[in-house]
């Protein structure tokens, strides 16, 4: 076991998404999904590139960063992939030996271990490559009690801010899309680099509906607290959602993050009145859910009103709803999720969220 963990990884830090305008992008989640702006960095404070806002609820931290010009990596990687994810940092206790780590074992370099600081001390950052131009950053923050990094300046919520906090509390976990035949490289890339084992793998039966099929592998590290599902198409009849991702995103890439919450219901009826759209299953699939999942705590009208789904694995069972596409192309998307022990992905309900995806894919023209 000597070597078991030579990547310790205390949680996740934050998840960076460039986007064409990180201004109305920090408005649009502060005002659906109750994030409060925290922290803030660009041309007042010396930036001359970009703009990044940091947004935050619970323990769930995103960045929103836009490019001040056509030249900006930033901006070339939003016309080339729409808004997406380009960083899912880590945080580490030690970023240097965890960047180390991880180069001595096959990582590709994307940042060397850098540290910046400002009066609330300091941060060291190192960052290595995943699939697409997705990169994992490793954070060390035990020396800062700054609002977010050095060169940010702190925001204060407003109390109508405040007032619209969702009840998500923590990432559950954030699923990649790759191309097919990739699954088992990147499986191997989180074994090999990252230390992470293989906690659960969905065959193209377990996760297949007429038309369109898909594979997936659960990698899970941070003694347990970091799970990154990887999924990549399979053969069907019809273009699969996968398939769809990557023709839009151009790339492999972050498809959707799974936010925990400890009410699904109270947390998706308060998500639905300010504007957040889910994807809706169909009424049959509530008729037969007491006897597929057992006895709940939750009223099924409730959650057939909701269209949120269930599932029971042997620990316990969960609760999950996703929303559509949170910009125009079929892309990214976000997870729902409340465990009531379960440690599963909903495998039970991957049928009924494949058909309902579909019909959406069957409106774009694109299935």
């Amino acid at each position: 076991m000597a070597d078991a963990d030579f990547m310790p990884i205390k949680n996740w830090d934050h998840i960076e998404f460039y986007v064409g305008n990180a201004k109305q992008a920090a408005h649009y989640y502060c005002s659906t999904f109750g994030f409060v702006p925290v922290a803030y960095a660009g041309l007042e404070t010396g930036l001359r590139d970009r703009a990044s806002y940091v947004i935050q609820q619970g323990k769930i931290r995103f960045v929103l960063s836009s490019g001040l010009g056509p030249e900006s990596p930033i901006a070339q990687h939003a016309l080339l992939h729409g808004d997406g994810a380009k960083d899912i940092a880590l945080e580490v206790p030690d970023a240097e030996q965890a960047y180390h780590n991880a180069l001595s074992r096959g990582a590709k370099s994307a940042m060397e271990p850098t540290v910046t600081e400002d009066q609330h001390g300091k941060v060291k950052r190192a960052a290595i490559y995943t699939y697409g131009e997705t990169i994992h950053s490793f954070i060390e923050r035990s020396n800062y009690n700054g609002p977010f990094l050095p060169g940010y300046r702190a925001i204060e919520p407003t109390a109508a801010q405040l007032a619209r906090d969702c009840g998500l509390r923590a990432i559950d976990h954030v699923v990649g899309n790759v191309e097919l035949g990739k699954m088992n490289e990147w499986v191997k890339f989180y074994e090999d680099v990252m230390g992470f084992t293989q906690m659960i793998h969905f065959t193209d039966e377990a996760i297949s509906t007429e038309y369109s099929a898909l594979m997936s592998k659960v990698m899970e590290g941070g003694h347990g607290k970091i799970k990154f599902p990887i999924n990549e198409p399979a053969v069907g009849r019809k273009k699969s959602q996968i398939e769809e991702y990557l023709d839009y995103y151009r790339s492999p890439g972050v498809q959707h993050v799974a936010m925990i919450t400890g009410d699904i219901i109270t947390t998706v009826k308060k998500l639905t009145e300010q504007g957040v759209e889910f994807i809706q299953g169909i009424s049959s699939y509530y008729d037969e859910l007491e006897g597929r999942v057992g006895k709940i705590d939750e009223p099924i009208e409730e959650l057939a009103k909701l269209g949120i789904l269930v599932d029971r694995d042997d620990d316990g069972y969960l609760l999950q709803i996703f929303t559509k596409n949170v910009q125009d192309r079929p892309t990214v998307f976000f997870e729902i999720i409340q465990r009531k022990g379960a440690r599963g992905f909903g495998e039970g309900n991957f049928k009924a969220l494949f058909e309902a995806i579909e019909r959406e894919q069957a409106l774009r023209g694109n299935l």
